[in-house]
C-alpha cells in the first residue's frame, strides 16, 4: 500500500527557491513603494485654516513624531532599494545561509524602524482626532479634516509595508535556518 509520501510528490528544490526568491523580491519591490507612498503623503500633508481671521498652519514638520515617521520611512524605502540590489548580488553568488541572516537582520531592523515611526505617528494622531479631555488638548481634525486624512493614509500604507516587512523577515529567517558555524 502506498504511503502518503508517494502520493505527493515534493516540490524540487529549484522550484522551490526560484519562488522563494520571486516572493522576497516582490515583497521589497512593494515594501519599497509603500514607504515611499507613506512618505511622500507626510511631507506633502500641509493645511491652512482661518479661525476668526487668524490664518492657522498644520503640518507634518511641526511634531516631532510625524517627523520621526517621515524619516523612519524615508531610511526604510532607502535600505529597502539598497537590499534588493544586495539581493541580487547576493543571488548571482550563490545561496548561502549567511548571507540570508544578514538580510534578515537588515528586514528585522527595518521592521522595527518602520513599526516605531508608525507608532509614534499613530499616538499623536490619536491625539489629534480625539484630543485628552484630562490635560485640556481639544481635537483638530473637525478642523484639519484634509490634514487629517491624508495623515492617516499615510500611516495606514506605513502599516502595510510592517506586514510586507515582517513576511521579509520570516522568509530571510527561514532560509538562514542553516547556518554553518
Amino acid at each position: 500500500m502506498p504511503s502518503i509520501v508517494d502520493k505527493f510528490p515534493g516540490n524540487p528544490p529549484m522550484k522551490t527557491q526560484m519562488l522563494q526568491t520571486g516572493a522576497q523580491v516582490c515583497l521589497t519591490i512593494l515594501t519599497i513603494a509603500t514607504t515611499l507612498a507613506a512618505t511622500w503623503l507626510v511631507l506633502t500633508d500641509k493645511q491652512t485654516i482661518e479661525i476668526f481671521g487668524i490664518k492657522i498652519d498644520a503640518r507634518y514638520s511641526y511634531s516631532p513624531a510625524f517627523k520621526f515617521f517621515a524619516f523612519a520611512n524615508v531610511i526604510a524605502c532607502g535600505f529597502s532599494a539598497l537590499s534588493l540590489l544586495t539581493f541580487f548580488v547576493i543571488c548571482r553568488q550563490g545561496s548561502k545561509p549567511n548571507s540570508h541572516f544578514f538580510l534578515f537582520l537588515h528586514d528585522l531592523l527595518m521592521m522595527a524602524l518602520v513599526l516605531a515611526g508608525c507608532a509614534a505617528a499613530t499616538a499623536i494622531g490619536y491625539v489629534g482626532q480625539y484630543g485628552n479631555s484630562h490635560i485640556g488638548w481639544l481635537p483638530i481634525c473637525d478642523h484639519f479634516g484634509k490634514f487629517c486624512h491624508k495623515l492617516i493614509c499615510s500611516i495606514a500604507l506605513s502599516f502595510v509595508s510592517v506586514l510586507f516587512l515582517l513576511s521579509l523577515t520570516i522568509m530571510s529567517a527561514v532560509r538562514s535556518r542553516h547556518i554553518q558555524v
